[in-house]
């Protein structure tokens, strides 16, 4: 009897000294394979420096097939270990808008997501040999001290199946929402800065207009003055939109310093120029920009062609006339590449990236730069044919049926991210009486740099009959929105710090499908198999407890 009392006495204080000691020490294990449940340290970071409350509304719940039902488990799980992370309260709740049975409240309520950025998905599905069809909004609205953003968590390339599309979702949710935060709790304070090189440029600024807004909601946007004197200093990155004139050499040695002193840098830079093209044709001429030693010094040489792709985007074309009226059809443009061949899939910037479209896109090869690491983010597909400038390009071309025998070219990189310690390419040509030897750095510190041959991937479409800039990656003629903001924030983000939120965008959850034949076919014995087997194994355990009291009691 003393023994027993002692050893719940003992239970007692064990259960007390963990409920102690759990208060102080905080501890979390992830024991998946994949470090499903670990949050990057950056974010990490980021919740455990809040400033303030979070609040966040999921409206992805309710009724949902297997792989929704999975990515709502997903956010819930990710919010769960937020809030076990942060440094302030982290709550939110899951709200399901067909609840709201009165239809003049439900449009409302629609109506007012809409508002906010989070646009419905009408989700049609069969599972089990049931089709259901249900309008759902796959995001969440998190709200910081009066402020709101929308994210939206459906994400994904869309050539990928619908599974693979899901798990591409499940992947981002941490980097959707650890940014989400992070733009919403910045201070002026901790926000990085990002100069805009614009006075080689002609395109006029609503071209550049949802680039340029996107960005200054993460960054503090700077124009840099080339004719002022002295270095580039001050900036986390340097954009460089689509110049067409050509940079001088003062221009360009101080582009050379500003990267081999650590500055990272974003080139969408053209090959060749077409001004216009009409049915008859015109040609693509090659322009020269005196970056050419500049690039070829750090590892890549734009060339003077333009691409055509057997993947690529349509634009409408008068193929003849129907009755008395032209007959307006979408033909694919082979100079409109649909780049979705992405050289290095588990880079952050590319990863689970959506196609992204180009238009008269010139090729980069790689040369030998010692000490940098190149790698390919962008490129054709396999079927490319490529021009040599100058090159006809005529809207009759459309018309005619392309021989895919004669797309043989292979893939060709239009994207291209240089990493390492950069030399100068003035180096041994500064000499100690120029006035440039004042700080001059032949090899400096270890930068980034990410150049893509085609000024246009970062140019908007404008709406002229109401004056408003279309999204950055909207294409007028099929309605679609391509991945090209997604891209360039993306590049920004690696740039400035590869080692922050943008690291969470590396997150891999591997995709274990089952045999949809098989689970069809014994769908009845793994029914019966669950609805049973817990009665049976409940009855053996007590059949077997039950035989063993009678073994112990019974003499």
């Amino acid at each position: 009897m003393k023994s027993a009392s002692l050893r719940t006495l003992f239970i007692l204080a064990a259960l007390i000294a963990v409920n102690v000691l759990s208060a102080f020490v905080f501890f979390r294990l992830d024991l998946t394979q994949e470090k499903r449940y670990t949050l990057s340290e950056a974010t990490q970071t980021l919740l455990a420096n809040l400033p303030d409350d979070i609040h966040v509304d999921v409206y992805l719940t309710g009724d949902l097939p297997p792989g929704f039902k999975r990515l709502e488990n997903a956010v819930r799980e990710t919010l769960d270990e937020f809030e076990a992370r942060a440094g302030k309260t982290v709550t939110y709740r899951f709200i399901d808008p067909a609840l709201i049975t009165n239809p003049e409240e439900k449009n409302k309520f629609i109506d007012k997501l809409q508002l906010k950025g989070l646009l419905p998905t009408n989700l049609v599905a069969n599972e089990g040999g049931k089709r259901t069809e249900k309008l759902v909004f796959p995001g969440v609205v998190v709200s910081y001290q009066g402020k709101e953003t929308a994210v939206l968590l459906l994400k994904g390339n869309q050539t990928a199946s619908k599974e693979e599309q899901l798990n591409q979702s499940y992947e981002g949710v941490e980097f959707q929402l650890a940014s989400a935060i992070r733009k919403l709790t910045q201070t002026e304070n901790n926000r990085r800065r990002v100069g805009l090189l614009y006075d080689h440029t002609q395109v006029p600024p609503s071209r550049f207009a949802d680039l340029l807004a996107s960005v200054q909601q993460n960054y503090d946007l700077f124009f840099i003055d080339m004719t002022k004197p002295g270095p580039i200093v001050g900036l986390d990155v340097m954009l460089v939109p689509k110049p067409d004139k050509p940079f001088s050499e003062e221009a360009i040695f101080k582009i050379d310093q500003y990267v081999v002193n650590g500055g990272r840098a974003l080139f969408f830079v053209d090959g060749q120029r077409v001004d216009s093209v009409n049915n008859e044709g015109t040609y693509a001429q090659p322009i020269s920009l005196n970056l050419d030693d500049l690039f070829f010094r750090w590892g890549v040489r734009l060339n003077r062609d333009v691409v055509k792709d057997f993947y690529c985007a349509p634009i409408p074309l008068n193929v003849g006339n129907l009755g008395d009226k032209p007959n307006i059809q979408l033909v694919p443009w082979r100079f409109y590449p649909l780049i979705n061949n992405f050289g290095s899939s588990g880079n952050p910037i590319v990863r689970n990236l959506d196609a992204v479209l180009a238009r008269f896109t010139s090729t980069l090869d790689t040369v030998r730069a010692p000490g940098i690491l190149k790698t390919p983010l962008l490129l054709t597909s396999a079927y490319t044919k490529v021009l040599k400038a100058p090159a006809l390009i005529s809207y009759n071309e459309a018309r005619q049926q392309p021989d895919p025998k004669t797309y043989n070219e292979g893939v060709k990189i239009i994207g291209c991210l240089l990493e390492g310690r950069f030399q100068s390419l003035f180096a041994n040509r500064i000499l100690p009486g120029d006035p440039r030897a004042a700080g001059f750095k032949a090899e400096g510190v270890a930068s980034r740099v990410l150049i893509c041959s085609d000024g246009d991937l970062i140019v908007n479409d404008v709406d002229y009959k109401r004056n408003t800039p279309y999204p950055l990656g909207f294409d007028r003629f099929t309605r679609n929105t391509f991945a090209n903001k997604d891209f360039a924030l993306n590049a920004i983000d690696y740039l400035v710090d590869p080692n922050g939120v943008i690291a969470a965008r590396s997150r891999t959850v591997t995709l274990r499908p089952l045999d949809k034949i098989k689970v069809d076919a014994n769908r009845t014995g793994w029914q019966l198999l669950n609805l049973l087997g817990p009665l049976a194994l409940v009855g053996i355990v007590g059949f077997v407890w039950q035989v063993v009291r009678r073994r112990r009691y019974g003499k």
